[in-house]
């Protein structure tokens, strides 16, 4: 609106500007801080009980409801835009107003006498930070519940206790004050945002983990391997859930032999149960060398708590 910046802003201590106020050294905001830090100016907050400390202020406040809001309560309006504007026009003749006793208006004033002090704008706006706490995972990443997505800081702050400021457009990730990442904000959930470097070399093969590679990985293997592999990802809501089962299923080739897990999964379609367990018991038990068409079907022993399948007819 002014095209510029103030050397010093002066709020009243309302909660949303002074956290905790003080005669010597008021706590103020931290988004407000942020604020000033971006725009490169400073927060002098009224001090406490010192009405005329803001006594232009409220001055000010009493006339525009007078020239603004006197002039709108009795008009219907049937659009916000169209109610913002009329503001916008009677802001406007006020500013132009020449003031009481003067040859010139607020806006003369401003123009002729204030703007030139102002510093000038940054090259971008300011944008809110919002902050959360989470602990660094095993696997190297943060998770930032708002968006239900997870994000890379180097591996030796495993288990550590971090503090995310997130924009619209980005997340930095700090630890006891110092920065230790930054990343482009992701707003899908379920996703993880990692950087390579920050990785350990046991963890960078886990962070090229996709549905498609471990499909792929199991078609090589068997036409069957990967029909398996691709159920297990269709039955969980996020493939991600998926990814450990898959790797241990694959894993069983260098176990057990390729025959054996093709044998495995073949059996395993047929019992439409998708899950690493099921394989592991059907390889444990070696059943995957008996023909499940051939397997002998075992009769119910005959007693008088069976009910038998024409209790159901």
């Amino acid at each position: 609106f002014f095209e510029g910046t103030p050397e010093a802003i002066v709020p009243d201590n309302l909660k949303s500007a002074v956290i905790k106020s003080s005669r010597f050294e008021p706590t103020i905001n931290e988004t407000l801080a942020d604020l000033a830090e971006h725009y490169e100016t400073t927060i002098l907050p009224a001090r406490a009980y010192k009405p005329r400390d803001k006594s232009l202020v409220e001055g000010a406040v009493k006339i525009l409801y007078r020239r603004i809001y006197v002039n709108l309560k009795e008009t219907k309006f049937f659009s916000l835009e169209e109610l913002n504007q009329q503001i916008w026009d009677l802001l406007d003749t006020h500013n132009s107003r020449k003031l009481t006793g003067r040859p010139y208006s607020r806006k003369e004033l401003f123009l002729e006498d204030e703007k030139q002090k102002l510093r000038l704008l940054p090259q971008e706006r300011f944008e809110i930070k919002y902050q959360s706490f989470a602990t660094v995972m095993q696997n190297g990443h943060v998770q930032l519940s708002q968006d239900k997505n997870y994000y890379s800081v180097p591996y030796q702050y495993v288990k550590k206790k971090a503090k995310l400021l997130y924009t619209k457009s980005t997340v930095e990730i700090y630890y006891k004050y110092n920065r230790i990442a930054v990343h482009e904000r992701n707003y899908k959930p379920y996703v993880y945002t990692t950087t390579p470097e920050h990785l350990a070399s046991t963890h960078q093969f886990v962070a090229q983990w996709s549905a498609a590679r471990f499909i792929d990985w199991a078609s090589s293997i068997d036409e069957s391997v990967g029909e398996y592999i691709m159920q297990i990802i269709e039955s969980r809501n996020h493939p991600e859930q998926a990814y450990k089962s898959c790797l241990g299923i694959l894993n069983f080739e260098k176990k057990v032999g390729k025959e054996r897990l093709i044998n495995a999964c073949k059996r395993a379609l047929d019992f439409r149960i998708y899950n690493f367990k099921t394989i592991q018991n059907i390889l444990e038990n070696n059943l995957d060398h008996i023909d499940f068409e051939q397997e002998p079907e075992q009769e119910l022993p005959s007693h008088g708590n069976i009910r038998g399948k024409h209790y159901y007819n």
